[in-house]
């Protein structure tokens, strides 16, 4: 196979970079936590790219995420053994095309990255339009983002108040490019560029400097906050036990709560689907009070599933709903993003035949509504945003959300018990954190078998139980409100980064002289 006769690295040695990339990557990333990677895991991958034509470009980013994806995301055989009814080895393969088409995201990464370099865009500010747009228009069936490698760090995470998770991803980018430019100069045989270097400094001392006084700042506000004593209930109910079993569900949680309500805490979370009982959504206040929450004696926000005749079909929601001391439901949230496979099947109304052929996948209809939850405490009645499952690892949606609402605090309900005693509860959590950074909220997450747990405003997690025990936690927390920059922008200024990284990958810069790409035979590596 032939090399580009400006690039830095034969095909042969760019492709093990782009592999040692991907393995950096997973090793940095929540789920193994060795973070300090983070600032060399793209280093492989920006000297492979180097030079190379995009096509080359596109297929080493494609290795490089393939290998991240197919190392941390090895829960999703399980997975899909699970859910989807599939022979093992049918199951495989789906697994290396899922992980193959989300490492296709770091191959849009190297395409705009190589189509813009050869038109002449400088490289770091050309590598970081390229990344900015990968991370944000690239559609993915498990949403993940850079940023979760240093989710257990709060010095580095506190700039995600001003650009969510992406924010965060470029400025670890950039300390990236700073490290590998002394390998590229040396390998390319050129000056060191200065400006690169210095970029890389400043913005990791700005990160740090931010961070620390932002901690500060808000770590005080909560204090002088209102504060809330609330309790987690984790019910650890085994995945098919959930709905054979409804009854010992329902049993552990109440028992749960009665030791939480104990303990005067004035709000009690439950995981998603906690409550498996089938209800007609018309029949919910009833059944609710009569057989789930009206002997609590506490404010509580749980999982159900709730369903209604409509003149098409019957249809199903996986829905959070509020209940007060006396177990009436005050208020209900109808989960919008559905789980593929899980709670329904890509294509499944257009082809049914695919429900026979996975006859374990759901088929939930999503809701419409991002009202919050309203949770009585005391004599005040207080807006809760709930966010079921997979909802609070997308920061566009959550930030719609809160936008909307305004709430004073942030609960997740989610069951990860599908995906096995493996590293995604912990993956999960990690991309999580952020959105209590992104809205200087407090986040409850109850999930059935772990990780439950508090995530307070600057990202820290206050209190957490393990996985695949039955166990109650409880902290205190506080009702917080405010606005903060990513609330107001949100994405708009990486839309607007995404837009000249198309851009520069056509247009060639103004002066620019033309790319050399003659092919010469391959070298050795």
């Amino acid at each position: 196979m032939s090399t580009p006769a400006n690039a830095t690295l034969s095909f042969r040695a760019a492709t093990a970079c782009a592999v040692v990339s991907g393995l950096l990557y997973w090793l940095a990333f929540a789920g193994v936590d060795v973070w300090p990677l983070a600032f060399v895991a793209f280093v492989p991958l920006l000297i492979a790219l180097q030079g190379q034509t995009p096509k080359r470009a596109t297929q080493l980013g494609v290795i490089a995420g393939a290998t991240m994806n197919l190392a941390g995301f090895y829960w999703l055989l399980e997975m899909l053994r699970s859910f989807s009814g599939f022979p093992t080895p049918l199951c495989l393969v789906f697994v290396v095309i899922i992980c193959t088409y989300q490492g296709a995201r770091v191959g849009l990464l190297g395409w705009l990255h190589a189509r813009a370099s050869e038109r002449g865009w400088p490289r770091v500010p050309v590598m970081i339009g390229a990344f900015v747009a990968s991370e944000l228009v690239y559609p993915l069936l498990f949403p993940w983002y850079f940023a979760a490698t240093v989710h257990g760090q709060p010095a580095l995470t506190q700039i995600a108040d001003l650009g969510g998770p992406i924010g965060v991803g470029v400025m670890l980018l950039v300390v990236n490019a700073a490290i590998a430019e002394p390998i590229a100069a040396r390998l390319e045989a050129r000056a060191l560029d200065r400006r690169t270097l210095v970029a890389g400094a400043a913005t990791l001392a700005f990160t740090l400097l931010y961070g620390v006084v932002r901690i500060h700042g808000v770590d005080a506000r909560a204090a002088a906050s209102e504060p809330l004593h609330v309790g987690i209930v984790q019910g650890n109910l085994g995945l098919m036990q959930k709905r054979t079993d409804p009854a010992e569900g329902l049993r552990r949680h109440q028992r749960l709560t009665a030791e939480l309500r104990a303990k005067n805490v004035d709000l009690a979370v439950w995981s998603e689907s906690s409550v498996m009982y089938s209800v007609h959504e018309k029949a919910a206040d009833t059944f609710m009070r009569d057989n789930v929450a009206g002997r609590l004696g506490v404010a509580t926000i749980f999982g159900a599933v709730l369903w209604r005749d409509d003149p098409d079909r019957e249809r199903w929601f996986n829905v959070a709903l509020a209940t007060d001391t006396k177990g009436h439901v005050t208020s209900r949230y109808d989960k919008e993003f559905l789980l593929a496979f899980g709670e329904y099947l890509p294509f499944g109304d257009t082809f049914p035949i695919l429900y026979k052929w996975s006859p374990n996948s759901g088929k939930f209809s999503p809701g419409t509504s991002l009202e919050p939850l309203l949770v009585p405490v005391g004599d005040k009645t207080h807006k809760v945003t709930a966010l079921v499952c997979y909802e609070d690892i997308l920061p566009a949606f959550t930030n719609k959300a809160v936008a909307h609402a305004d709430p004073e605090l942030l609960v997740n309900l989610t069951n990860d018990a599908w995906f096995g005693d493996t590293s995604e509860p912990w993956e999960h959590l990690g991309l999580a954190q952020f959105r209590a950074i992104e809205h200087r909220r407090y986040l409850v997450r109850s999930t059935n078998s772990g990780v439950s747990a508090v995530v307070d405003p600057v990202g820290r997690v206050i209190a957490k139980t393990g996985t695949f025990r039955t166990e109650a936690i409880d902290a205190t927390v506080h009702w917080m409100r405010g606005a903060t920059v990513y609330e107001i922008v949100g994405d708009i200024p990486w839309w607007l980064i995404t837009v000249l990284a198309f851009a520069a990958s056509f247009r060639r810069r103004l002066g620019a002289a033309p790319a050399k790409i003659d092919p010469i035979p391959e070298a050795v590596p």
